[in-house]
């Protein structure tokens, strides 16, 4: 398994994997509403919070590097026909020694209850299995937060358990909850995602 320095575009399943843009204000536009949206907040708590434009470039310049480094793979989710922005996807904590890394992903209030993160899934493992030539996925969400554990299963990551306080509560880093823990390994099934 080697690093990845450029996302190799995909597609399918009506989806458009791609870098995110350092410099482009549609995309600086677009994580600003994903990471400030109420619904993602409540589920999720970053470690450094994206307020205004400028948190969302720093955010995009970051991803860019992680990436360059190997140490992520971080995607824009687009509309494949009309290439508008729907949310995020990436693989972050790649270990190329142990052949795992962690699936993270929101998608924007718009086109949330379209299948989209379940689609995403699907084209993200597909990379992460075939070009970086990962053995094992994780997928870790809030215990409660029912729709990121129906994603998981229609994605094909099976339940594993639950992660007592592995995840900051909403909106603290000073408390944290419990997160219930899905994968996927190289070898098991695809599953027919539509």
């Amino acid at each position: 398994m080697t690093g990845m320095t450029e996302i190799p575009e995909t597609r399918g399943h009506g989806l458009h994997l791609r870098a995110w843009r350092v410099g482009d204000e549609g995309d600086a536009d677009a994580v600003l509403k994903g990471l400030t949206d109420p619904e993602f907040r409540r589920w999720n708590t970053p470690l450094t919070p994206v307020d205004d434009l400028a948190g969302a470039r720093r955010y995009l310049l970051k991803r860019s590097r992680l990436t360059e480094s190997g140490d992520a793979v971080a995607c824009a989710v687009a509309d494949d026909s009309t290439g508008e922005v729907l949310g995020s996807i990436g693989l972050s904590v790649i270990n190329p020694v142990f052949r795992t890394a962690i699936v993270g992903y929101w998608v924007l209030p718009e086109a949330r209850g379209c299948g989209v993160a379940t689609r995403a899934l699907s084209l993200v493992s597909r990379l992460g299995f075939g070009e970086l030539g990962l053995y094992r996925i994780e997928l870790g969400h809030a215990v409660g937060h029912e729709v990121s554990c129906r994603v998981a299963e229609r994605g094909g990551y099976g339940h594993e358990g639950t992660l007592r306080g592995a995840m900051f509560e909403a909106g603290t880093q000073d408390a944290f909850r419990d997160v219930h823990l899905h994968a996927r390994l190289a070898t098991d099934p695809e599953p027919d995602v539509v």
